[in-house]
């Protein structure tokens, strides 16, 4: 990986479209954006009752859902869902195939399918990066179209 300071702007665009298929997410009572999970946990509120908040149940093709329930500081009872398995939706598609892009191109430069795939969860997830946040483009300067 190069040493230059600035960020690996095809890594960067994909990194973007990915979040875009999932967030944001918007309050429909008071029009709050949240501009991904970890946003969305910050900014909303426990349920009153102590709970966690979590309920599994099933999807509509059978399939196992979390149900992530918050409430918006406006006191809208908001929900977000995680599957665990394949979103078969255009949407859940575009996604799939955005990260299919991204894991080939990170692999392209260098870095292993393994941590590639770890790496682009854990933003998906909200989560930091340190290897992608510190991730350069390939020293060649050769930039695929992520």
């Amino acid at each position: 990986m190069s040493s230059n300071n600035a960020f690996d702007p095809a890594l960067v665009r994909g990194l973007k479209a990915l979040v875009e298929t999932t967030f944001p997410k918007r309050c429909r009572c008071c029009g709050r954006n949240f501009a991904d999970v970890a946003d969305y946990v910050a900014q909303t509120h426990a349920m009153p009752n102590g709970s966690q908040g979590l309920k599994q149940s099933l999807g509509d093709d059978g399939e196992v859902v979390v149900d992530l329930f918050r409430n918006c500081p406006c006191g809208s009872t908001l929900m977000d869902s995680f599957s665990d398995r394949r979103d078969s939706t255009a949407k859940g598609e575009a996604r799939r195939q955005r990260f299919n892009e991204l894991i080939t191109y990170l692999e392209s430069c260098g870095l292993a399918t393994v941590v590639a795939r770890h790496e682009l969860l854990e933003v998906m997830h909200g989560r930091p990066s340190d290897i992608l946040t510190k991730f350069r483009p390939p020293a060649s300067g050769k930039t695929t179209n992520v």
